[in-house]
């Protein structure tokens, strides 16, 4: 079938690796699966195989034809729709359980991809996907690592994230000019855990992050416009780092997770007298 590069259709022609993606989201026979971008079909066939019921969410209307000809209307629903306005928690209530997820996604969007299922976790179990080796990296990356910053914190709030394997251009038709790689994400929230509210949060990880041969204290300076920082004194700001303990040359991405959330609760509250 041909493809459409405005879309980032580069469809998977490796039996093996599709054999290997369905498998990586566990036992699905008794679960509602969400295939995102399912292309042509090749993995869709292997989740459906597998899955109590699988939806297959795709947004290209010639694509989404050719899958309602190939596909049982009986264990499998296509869903011509932009994944960024699915409806996930409706997907979840008629399941009447979390769903598991599995999406190639194309490069140009992965990232609001990525936010969207955050915005669903309460939905959501799991998900496995395939994303440039690059982005996988950098979702799954630590503490000092060049890699390390404001997506893998995001990512990594929402749960953990593990890389499983990846793929060559050889693997998919047409060739893409990168490798790909399937990560596999559990929706296990810690806002709770570390006394945090997304809201807010989520903007301070903006603010830490913006120039990445900055401190921490520099980025929080210059963040005067955000409602979140506005007002930030530089003593604010050292005396926050301090009862954080956290160096004042301190950048973003030497810092895990727990110490950033320190760091936020301690700008939130003033120093006791």
């Amino acid at each position: 079938m041909p493809t459409k590069p405005k879309l980032g259709q580069n469809f998977l022609n490796d039996t093996a690796a599709i054999e290997r993606i369905a498998d990586s989201l566990g036992d699905l026979s008794a679960r509602t699966a969400v295939e995102i971008g399912p292309g042509a079909g090749a993995i869709t066939h292997a989740l459906a195989a597998r899955a109590h019921r699988l939806i297959a969410v795709e947004l290209d209307p010639a694509l989404a034809a050719h899958l309602r000809a190939e596909f049982p209307a009986e264990n499998v629903t296509i869903v011509n729709q932009d994944v960024l306005s699915f409806d996930f928690a409706a997907a979840a209530a008629r399941a009447g359980q979390p769903l598991l997820v599995f999406g190639n996604l194309p490069y140009y969007i992965t990232s609001p991809i990525l936010l969207k299922l955050a915005e669903s976790h309460a939905s959501i179990d799991r998900v496995a996907l395939m994303v440039q080796r690059e982005v996988a990296d950098r979702v799954t990356a630590q503490p000092g690592s060049r890699e390390y910053g404001v997506l893998s914190v995001t990512v990594q709030l929402y749960g953990p994230a593990v890389n499983l394997f990846t793929l060559p251009p050889s693997a998919f038709s047409p060739p893409p000019d990168v490798h790909s790689t399937v990560f596999r994400w559990r929706f296990a929230p810690r806002f709770t855990e570390l006394g945090i509210d997304q809201t807010t949060f989520l903007p301070f990880l903006r603010s830490v992050f913006a120039q990445k041969r900055k401190t921490i204290a520099n980025n929080l300076r210059a963040a005067g416009h955000s409602s979140r920082e506005a007002g930030l004194s530089s003593p604010a700001i050292a005396s926050a780092l301090v009862r954080a303990n956290i160096p004042p040359n301190a950048r973003a991405e030497q810092l895990s997770i727990e110490s950033l959330a320190t760091l936020f609760r301690a700008l939130a509250t003033p120093p006791t007298a």
